[in-house]
């Protein structure tokens, strides 16, 4: 733990957080590093936002690999609910417990259907509990419900959870949380107080060609340049779905196994499929794109 008593102690400085960040194969901004830092440092959770594939997910996997914790995901998507978030309780097994059970009386039955042994701990509770560093990622919590903030707000706000059978659950040691978002939907104001912000956008050219070249290392330079130069042409176009850092290395692996050694006309658009995913983008890059 940090001297501050509140954070989880995975970095020492900025510098250290860059360069430990990079040695798990994740190259990140000086800003990106400030910020995991200072998340780290003062026990924050962290809300980190932009397009799809950008590297949102894969930074939570790089903390875990950093902190040799434990990652626990808490996949949301529409209609999730607290069941599914923090606990549930095992009927079948309560039924069971009951039956056998059946010349107890109820209050002697109920008090023990409700203990330890009949709880099925989810994402948030599993977290909260552990004592081993974990890394919470709570993905994609724009396609949430809007009810599912009101439960993190108790789990970012105190580090507990509430099991009203049980009592409060709090945390003996505080798990890193890192929650991501497409921003498809703007996330409330009570949420993002308790969290520090990081703002993913594609990276600059020069830092994607290094992930390229750290990613798919028998990939020619200039081969690298040309790509990241396209990618960042398509980019800028209005497309269904820009191409994200992910698709980006797909391609520059894809390129490798063919034996490519240049990007002429005839390359990019037999491989547009790796990097774009609508046949209407496909279209549009095929007329508009220009390799000179």
């Amino acid at each position: 733990m940090s001297d501050t008593g509140e954070g989880t102690g995975f970095f020492t400085s900025v510098t250290d957080a860059a360069e430990r960040l990079a040695a798990t194969g994740y190259l990140a901004s000086t800003a990106v590093a400030t910020t995991v830092y200072l998340a780290d440092r003062l026990g924050k959770p962290l809300l980190v936002e932009g397009p799809a594939g950008v590297g949102k997910t894969e930074l939570a996997k790089a903390l875990a690999a950093i902190g040799r914790a434990r990652l626990v995901r808490l996949q949301c998507y529409e209609g999730i609910d607290e069941a599914r978030a923090l606990y549930e309780w095992n009927h079948a097994k309560q039924l069971l417990r009951i039956t056998a059970g059946r010349d107890e009386s109820w209050d002697a039955a109920r008090t023990d259907i409700f203990g330890e042994e009949f709880l099925l701990p989810r994402p948030l509770l599993t977290a909260i509990r552990g004592e081993e560093p974990t890394v919470l990622l709570i993905d994609e919590m724009d396609k949430a419900d809007v009810e599912v903030e009101a439960l993190l707000l108790e789990v970012l706000s105190d580090f507990q959870v509430t099991v009203p059978e049980l009592g409060t659950i709090t945390a003996s040691r505080r798990p890193f949380v890192l929650l991501t978002s497409n921003a498809t939907r703007e996330l409330s104001e009570a949420l993002r107080r308790r969290c520090l912000f990081l703002h993913l956008d594609y990276p600059e050219a020069e830092l994607e060609r290094r992930i390229v070249r750290l990613k798919v290392p028998g990939l020619d330079g200039a081969l690298a340049d040309s790509l990241v130069r396209i990618v960042g042409a398509l980019r800028a176009m209005e497309l269904r779905k820009a191409p994200s850092v992910a698709e980006t290395i797909d391609w520059a692996r894809t390129l490798l196994a063919l034996g490519a050694d240049t990007l002429d006309d005839a390359v990019v658009r037999d491989t547009l499929g790796v990097i774009l995913k609508h046949q209407e983008d496909v279209r549009k890059a095929s007329q508009k794109l220009t390799l000179a």
